[in-house]
C-alpha cells in the first residue's frame, strides 16, 4: 500500500520539471517584450503573446503550489519553493503590465534606452533559463549559480543606469515639448525597471536557497 501511494504522490524530480517550464514561460516572455520595443504594427501581437506566456505560468504555478500541498518530501522548504515560483511569476506579471500600459497609451514607438532595457531582460532571462535547471544538483552547480545570479543582479543596474539616461533624454526631446509624452515615456520606463526588479528577485531566491543547502 505505502508503494503505491509513493506513486501516486508527486515527485521531487517534477518540481524542477515545473520551474524549468515557468523559466520557458518567462524568457519566451522577455522576447516578445524585447520585439514589440522595436515598435511597428505588430505591438499588439507581440502584447497578445506576453499575456499568453503568463497565462501558461499561471498553470504552472499553481501546479507548483499543488505539488507542495501533495508532497511529503521536497527537493528543498516548502517556503523556499513558494519563494522562488512566485518570484518567477512576478518577473512574468510584470512583462504584461508592461504590455498592458503600452496597449493602454496605444504606443507604436519606442526610444533607444527602451530597447537597451528589453535587451538586458532577455539577457536576465537567458541566465535565469541557465540557471534554474543547476538547482537540480545544487552543491555541484554551485559556483555557476551564483555567477550567473550575480550577472542578473547586474543586469539591474544596468538597467537602472539605461532608465536615467533615457529619461533625461526622453524630458529634453519629445518629453519638452509634450506633457503627455513625458508621463507616458516616463510610465513605461518604470514598468521595464520593474521587470528587472523581478529578475533580480529571482536571482536573490535562488542564491537564497543555494546558501541553505551548501
Amino acid at each position: 500500500m505505502f508503494e503505491l501511494f509513493k506513486k501516486i504522490m508527486p515527485k521531487e524530480e517534477a518540481f524542477f520539471d515545473l520551474f524549468e517550464r515557468h523559466a520557458a514561460c518567462v524568457q519566451n516572455g522577455a522576447v516578445a517584450l524585447r520585439q514589440l520595443l522595436d515598435g511597428g504594427t505588430e505591438v499588439a501581437d507581440l502584447c497578445a503573446r506576453i499575456a499568453e506566456e503568463e497565462a501558461r505560468a499561471d498553470v504552472i504555478s499553481q501546479d507548483v503550489l499543488q505539488a507542495i500541498r501533495k508532497s511529503f518530501v521536497t527537493p528543498f522548504d516548502r517556503s523556499d519553493i513558494q519563494g522562488l515560483i512566485t518570484a518567477l511569476d512576478d518577473a512574468l506579471d510584470q512583462m504584461n503590465k508592461t504590455a498592458k500600459t503600452i496597449m493602454l497609451f496605444e504606443v507604436k514607438k519606442f526610444e533607444p534606452a527602451m530597447r537597451e532595457m528589453g535587451d538586458l531582460i532577455v539577457k536576465s532571462a537567458d541566465l535565469t533559463v541557465k540557471a534554474v535547471p543547476m538547482l537540480r544538483a545544487m552543491k555541484a552547480n554551485a559556483s555557476a549559480m551564483l555567477k550567473a545570479n550575480g550577472e542578473i543582479v547586474q543586469m539591474e543596474e544596468e538597467s537602472d543606469r539605461a532608465q536615467e539616461r533615457g529619461l533625461k533624454q526622453l524630458y529634453k526631446g519629445a518629453g519638452k515639448k509634450d506633457a503627455m509624452a513625458f508621463i507616458i515615456g516616463a510610465e513605461i520606463y518604470e514598468h521595464l525597471e520593474k521587470v528587472s526588479d523581478r529578475f533580480e528577485d529571482v536571482a536573490n531566491t535562488m542564491s537564497a536557497i543555494l546558501v541553505e543547502h551548501l
